[in-house]
């Protein structure tokens, strides 16, 4: 009995306490909330109150950062900051500043189009490059007259031109001051640009040559690279190129081959010569005598596979190296020329232009030595110079005139009066065709740019008149720094001219030297030989000491 009566009294007390609580929770009809559901809403809230805080930082963050900027992160142009919502912050309206260009033509219409959709759907188009971003409407509407004006006349494209629209005076001011004006290459952002295509991978390369540069101890300067000095001449004597085989007659022509070692030599006792030109030895290497033909002239080809021998006849002969064969091409078709003496030879190796009579100048191909054309002239024709890599060519005669042909058209493109000239005797022309030469039969040498001359200024650059006798042959040497001038009525009669500073050499001819008639003269390829050959039958070989290659 103790056991139950123990036990019966704690059951029922639960149960009430139990029957309490379920009374409490539920008042008038409505739930009451236990203390632990009351903790748990509390911390959800305190929760969502941490992230409204945090949002509202962010979005403050947003905020100062597109109105004052990062000061963290750098600049990026094109990606805007966009809302959550996934539009953008801010949104630019370009409408304003985009204006089609009048000089656009229809097909770009779809493209405009293509761009303004990409505007409406809310992407912001930047202008073209070049593209001006605001334009005022009261040019178009302004004229001015340019003729009214003294320094305005300038302007002018056409002379009887008066009114021009606002907007066409602006364009032209601007390209007058570029013209006085013109910016140097290295302070413009694409000047590294050539030909239309980027320079990305030159800058690379570049880069690496400095560096490369810095890496060893060579010289930065290279002495072949540098100029001519004037007033006096370096050089040395040589043996005569000829030594080994000196000729019975006057020497006519003398030129070096594109080797520079191989150096021909001919004149009137009808043989044609090679020699290896060393400075020491001068070893002979050939001598080919021509039975019918006393030479006048003799030329290598320019790509050194033929030479080139005429005389006074109306034949002439292709000497070919390879097979050493004698070709005898003449008389030309057509033609009644007694004489085919007179030749130059274009620099392409292309084609041989004869002199010709009564002013006719005779174009033969070197591949088929066929005559492939005629250039005439007003008066006789003295002297011929190819110019232009073969595409040009110009001439001189009795007339005092200079001609400019174009072969290309075979046509005269320009025709001026050599100043001071009543006859001209003698042509050439530089490598690069910049410069060409007149010499007249008074012992006057006009040296002229060729640009200047064909534009019409008909002034030269400088006249050399140390000469008294007729000029008879000129040479400028590789670099076009030295322009040789002979007359072969004289003894001694031949002079060096130092180009750049348009002055003649003071030390040259040599003092106390016998050079006795001068009547031909070459320079090697490189410059370092000097070879000139003379009525007595010797060709003496001189070392200019400022080039450094043969």
């Amino acid at each position: 009995m103790s056991f139950l009566s123990q036990n019966a009294p704690a059951s029922k007390g639960k149960k009430r306490e139990e029957l309490k609580k379920q009374d409490r929770d539920f008042e008038d009809g409505e739930e009451i909330v236990s203390d632990d559901d009351t903790r748990g809403k509390r911390r959800k809230t305190e929760k969502e109150t941490e992230k409204l805080q945090e949002s509202e930082l962010v979005q403050m963050k947003k905020l100062e950062n597109s109105l004052f900027g990062s000061l963290y992160s750098p600049v990026t142009f094109g990606k805007e900051e966009e809302t959550e919502d996934g539009s953008a912050l801010f949104h630019v309206d370009r409408s304003a500043v985009r204006q089609i260009p009048d000089y656009e033509d229809d097909d770009d219409d779809d493209d405009e189009d293509e761009q303004l959709s990409d505007e409406d759907n809310g992407q912001v188009v930047g202008i073209k490059k070049g593209q001006a971003a605001w334009e005022d409407e009261e040019e178009k509407q302004i004229n001015i007259n340019i003729a009214s004006v003294n320094r305005l006349r300038k302007l002018r494209k056409e002379e009887n031109e008066g009114l021009i629209s606002g907007s066409e005076y602006i364009a032209r001011l601007r390209a007058h001051h570029a013209k006085l004006n013109p910016g140097t290459d290295w302070a413009r952002p694409d000047s590294q640009i050539i030909d239309g295509e980027s320079s990305d991978d030159d800058d690379d390369t570049l880069d690496g040559g400095v560096d490369d540069i810095l890496r060893t101890n060579e010289d930065l300067v290279l002495k072949t690279g540098n100029k001519l000095c004037a007033g006096r001449l370096e050089y040395s004597k040589l043996v005569d190129a000829n030594a080994a085989d000196p000729s019975n007659g006057p020497i006519n022509s003398v030129h070096f081959h594109q080797n520079a070692q191989l150096l021909l030599t001919a004149g009137l006792d009808r043989r044609l010569r090679f020699f290896q030109i060393d400075g020491k030895r001068n070893t002979k290497i050939q001598s080919i005598f021509l039975e019918d033909c006393p030479i006048r002239k003799a030329a290598f080809l320019p790509n050194g596979s033929q030479v080139i021998v005429s005389g006074r006849r109306k034949f002439f002969y292709s000497f070919d190296l390879e097979k050493a064969k004698f070709d005898k091409i003449g008389p030309l078709v057509g033609r009644e020329e007694k004489s085919l003496e007179q030749f130059e030879v274009s620099q392409d190796s292309n084609t041989i232009a004869f002199v010709g009579n009564e002013g006719y100048i005779l174009l033969v191909s070197t591949k088929t030595k066929e005559l492939t054309g005629t250039l005439k002239m007003n008066g006789s024709v003295r002297s011929l110079a190819f110019s232009d890599d073969g595409k040009q060519l110009l001439s001189s005669g009795g007339d005092g005139q200079v001609y400019v042909w174009d072969l290309r058209t075979m046509k005269c493109l320009y025709k001026g009066v050599d100043e001071g000239s009543t006859c001209g005797t003698s042509l050439c022309s530089s490598l690069n065709g910049a410069l060409f030469a007149s010499g007249t039969d008074r012992g006057i040498v006009n040296i002229y740019k060729k640009s200047d001359f064909v534009g019409g200024k008909r002034k030269p650059i400088k006249t050399v008149d140390n000469l008294t006798s007729k000029i008879d042959f000129m040479k400028f040497n590789h670099d076009a720094q030295i322009l040789a001038i002979v007359s072969t009525m004289n003894k001694n009669s031949i002079k060096l001219v130092h180009v750049p500073s348009l002055t003649v050499f003071s030390n040259w001819p040599p003092p106390n030297s016998t050079m006795h008639y001068p009547r031909c003269l070459d320079f090697s390829p490189g410059g370092g030989f000097m070879a000139m050959g003379n009525a007595a039958g010797k060709v003496l070989l001189y070392k200019l000491h400022h080039y450094q290659n043969a």
